[in-house]
């Protein structure tokens, strides 16, 4: 008895508060979503309120649940929980369900069942019992290679159903990785490749390798403020050029374009200045003709894999939020809807059950993946200001609870809760406002279905279980 006394008084209490507010924010917009005014029953499971409310109340057993388990439990058993994760995505792919063009649903009856939901959370336990394992250091390669794998193997197992979304949100795992120990350069370079991403697919490829070119020297130049370097950078990119060209001419080849000998020459480029680099012990020109060489190659491939790994949603979802495309009637009707919505609810909204976009159907998947719309029109900016808030006091909770913590095991799970949680709510709400591309991932405690919720349950209290007993933890 007095175990369970000390759970409850040593519990935070305004993360458990946060949690319940949004839970139940969540249901309620859930309900002006498919409220019909016809005086339905709240647990009328026909309706998606019903299910919801059954849900949140499984929820809340769960968490019950969670938080009388021994701390001990999760950091022991977090190997053998991510396996059957990954077990559970590998048996999908052959006897799972495709819904939405994604084979990664189980479906028993009416009841529907997503692991790569879960498998997040057993990632989680599991990147955190490898950091916090003996002699583990990201200055050691092989560590970094085996954290990595951790990451990869549920991320190609989620590609392989086409569940690209999902995939996507293991890429904020860099984050617990960098708290641990991760260069900040390795960072830097996810940042810095996901901005190369979109600048090719935007910009002219000429231009865009006359753009890297120019960052490669200027990066240079503030490194080394050598001018001669520069004028010698310059020399070898131009021969490399004038060789390719005369190289085609030999072979009797048309003049193929600057595109293609300026490809080239840079790879070439690269190569000379790489091994001259080496010749001379000059660290830093090493790196930039590397990086440079690499960048020029994956904006090359970045038209292949977009057009070829990609579907054809996917990529008409990107273009038209890089404005590419514009079609309102066919891959941008979600957002473009979603917009009406949100800005029909003006400063103060239209009022609880008062919203005629997303009530009538105007916004598809008004109730899961689109649900802030409903937020936005019926109760308008303060309504949303509200919500964030509440997200961002949330993150910013998990992230304060992550560094009082003594074992290493807690602090680096509670920075991927934090980490997942702030993925979701960004890209979930940043989709519904135009300024992410639509990839199907819910928002947290808000959207409808059982999967969704159960899992950010379950990832949010085994933390707030292991806060509990943080004085007890050294490891």
């Amino acid at each position: 008895m007095r175990r369970r006394q000390n759970i409850w008084t040593k519990i935070d209490l305004a993360t458990v508060f946060i949690f319940l507010l949004l839970v139940f924010m969540g249901w309620l917009n859930i309900y002006s979503s498919a409220y019909s005014g016809a005086g339905s029953s709240l647990f009328d499971l026909s309706q998606r309120y019903g299910k919801q409310l059954l849900w949140i109340m499984f929820s809340l057993v769960i968490a019950v649940v969670v938080l009388n388990i021994d701390s001990k439990f999760f950091v022991t058993f977090s190997y053998p929980i991510y396996g059957f994760f990954v077990l559970l995505l590998f048996v999908v792919l052959l006897v799972g369900k495709e819904i939405n063009g994604a084979k990664s649903w189980f479906v028993v009856g009416s009841f529907a069942f997503q692991p790569s939901e879960f498998a997040k959370f057993g990632t989680a336990l599991a990147v955190s019992k490898l950091i916090s394992s003996y002699n583990f250091s990201f200055s050691n390669w092989k560590s970094g290679l085996r954290v990595m794998a951790l990451v990869f193997l549920p991320v190609s197992l989620i590609i392989l159903q086409n569940d690209l979304g999902s995939a996507l949100v293991y890429m904020i795992f860099i984050i617990p990785m960098f708290r641990a120990g991760l260069s900040g350069l390795i960072l830097f370079f996810v940042v810095f490749f996901i901005t190369l991403f979109v600048f090719s697919l935007i910009l002219n490829p000429l231009t865009l390798i006359v753009a890297l070119l120019a960052l490669a020297f200027i990066v240079y130049l503030a490194m080394k403020k050598s001018w001669r370097s520069l004028l010698v950078g310059l020399l070898v990119f131009g021969g490399s050029s004038l060789l390719v060209w005369l190289i085609l001419l030999l072979a009797g080849k048309d003049f193929p374009g600057l595109y293609y000998i300026f490809f080239r020459a840079s790879i070439l480029s690269a190569v000379v200045l790489f091994f001259v680099s080496q010749y001379k012990r000059n660290p830093q020109l090493s790196l930039i003709t590397l990086v440079f060489a690499f960048s020029v190659l994956f904006s090359f491939s970045v038209d292949f894999g977009f057009n070829n790994v990609l579907g054809h949603h996917h990529r008409a979802r990107i273009n038209n939020l890089l404005g590419l495309e514009f079609d309102p009637l066919g891959a941008g009707y979600n957002v473009n809807q979603s917009k009406i919505a949100i800005g029909s609810g003006g400063f103060s909204g239209k009022g609880f059950l008062q919203g005629t976009q997303t009530k009538y159907d105007f916004v598809p998947e008004q109730s899961t993946d689109f649900i802030f719309c409903t937020v936005g029109e019926e109760w308008g900016f303060i309504g949303t200001l509200v919500v964030v808030t509440l997200f961002l006091f949330l993150i910013i909770r998990i992230i304060i609870l992550a560094e009082r913590q003594r074992s290493v095991f807690s602090r680096i799970y509670g920075y991927a809760v934090a980490s997942i949680l702030f993925f979701h709510f960004a890209v979930n709400i940043g989709m519904t406002i135009g300024l992410a591309p639509v990839i199907g991932i819910p928002l947290p405690f808000f959207s409808y279905g059982g999967s969704s919720l159960w899992f950010f349950t379950i990832m949010l209290f085994v933390f707030l279980r292991l806060d509990i007993n943080r004085l007890d933890q050294l490891h």
